[in-house]
């Protein structure tokens, strides 16, 4: 086994997986990370085993345990605050809380919302066309796009989109502990004054939903519906807006497959679970074990921590042939862009229409779309953080 590398790192190309991590390509499933304190912990880089070892209660989430690996220094000083909602638990609490929420990110649900998703990435399109010739997608597209579905989505007012655009992106890049720390405080201490609204001026959003049911039988308890709404607008909007973002900068770098979506838009689906694949954009899954776990010839131990590295995982030449290959033809429905087991993402219905949409509607509304800046000169996000473009300079 090859001495560990230190976790995370920084991508040197943005759709690729972090240079320093090549070498574990040979010895897939398992190698080793040394995080920023010198704890070294499993790396989980093989598909088969992730899948497993996801799957695998034996495998905590639990943030709150001492010996759980927390991969940045900033979020070190969370494990003072109450577990989150979903991610923080395991069942059967966590099975608890899911439940609560999986009505209201069926695909049934999602696909209800088709029609209005397709109606803001239009009126965004229109505006952005209607001001010029340029834009940074970023800012003007792959942004606005989740944040205005989320909002509708949840019954959180799209005016405020500033304050929690701004309040995400300092709980997920920090630069510090504190500045972290704040932002959580501010995005709680937000959403719980607008829950306390909607007890006497119902909405139509999943938010006034859970409302409704903490009236009716006292749960979720306010601290958990305050968690909920956290999570569900971070992530809702976050991870959507750097796929959208880094699948356009990805399409454009690759000007052949690009040709493919334009002569064929049937191609888009498919197109939609390579990118998810091929960009994972979400590096980075976390868990402890609480019980020695066998993983072929290896036994991780009770106490040990595990990453896994889903763009490692999610290149697998075992999975997939020619796996550093975009290639819409192959079946790539079963990635890891949205984990495994009981914790896997409960909006990816909603995700992948959103994705479908804007790079649908943006292929064909801008079929001279290229980029306005070169390529190398783009800043992209760094490695510890969700991955996908900083801005994106682009002119049609």
């Amino acid at each position: 086994m090859t001495e560990a590398v230190a976790y995370p790192q920084n991508r040197t190309c943005p759709y690729h997986p972090p240079t320093a991590f090549e070498p574990m390509r040979e010895e897939r499933p398992l190698s080793r990370v040394t995080l920023w304190n010198g704890r070294e912990v499993w790396f989980v880089t093989g598909h088969q085993a992730a899948r497993s070892l996801l799957a695998d209660q034996r495998l905590s989430t639990d943030s709150t345990r001492a010996d759980f690996p927390m991969p940045l220094e900033r979020a070190e000083p969370m494990r003072r605050r109450r577990r989150g909602a979903l991610l923080g638990w395991d069942d059967p609490e966590h099975n608890e809380q899911r439940r609560m929420l999986i009505p209201s990110f069926t695909l049934r649900r999602a696909d209800n919302m088709r029609p209005r998703i397709q109606a803001i990435v239009d009126q965004l399109l229109d505006t952005m066309v209607a001001a010029g010739s340029s834009a940074d997608l970023v800012s003007a597209f792959a942004l606005p796009v989740p944040s205005i579905v989320i909002c509708e989505l949840l019954g959180i007012p799209y005016e405020d989109h500033e304050f929690f655009e701004e309040q995400s992106r300092r709980l997920l890049r920090g630069p510090t502990a504190e500045d972290s720390e704040k932002a959580l405080e501010l995005l709680e201490d937000y959403l719980g004054k607008l829950i306390e609204t909607k007890r006497t001026k119902k909405g139509e959003g999943v938010l006034d939903d859970l409302v409704a049911r903490q009236l009716a039988d006292g749960r979720p308890d306010h601290q958990e519906l305050v968690q909920f709404a956290t999570i569900l607008l971070v992530a809702g909007h976050e991870t959507t807006a750097n796929m959208i973002s880094l699948g356009v900068f990805t399409l454009l770098e690759h000007p052949e497959r690009l040709a493919e979506l334009r002569a064929d838009p049937g191609l888009v689906p498919a197109a939609v679970e390579e990118l998810l694949r091929y960009l994972s954009i979400a590096d980075g899954l976390v868990r402890v074990a609480r019980e020695d776990v066998p993983v072929g010839d290896v036994v991780i131990r009770a106490g040990d921590g595990v990453l896994f590295s889903t763009s490692m995982i999610n290149r697998d030449g075992a999975a997939y042939a020619d796996p550093d290959r975009l290639d819409w033809s192959r079946s790539a429905r079963h990635h890891l862009a949205f984990g495994f087991g009981i914790h896997q993402c409960l909006g990816q219905n909603l995700a992948r229409m959103e994705l479908e949409i804007a790079l649908g509607t943006l292929l064909r509304r801008l079929p001279e779309l290229r980029l306005a800046a070169p390529a190398e000169e783009i800043p992209f996000k760094p490695g510890d953080t969700i991955q996908g473009m900083l801005e994106l300079p682009v002119t049609w």
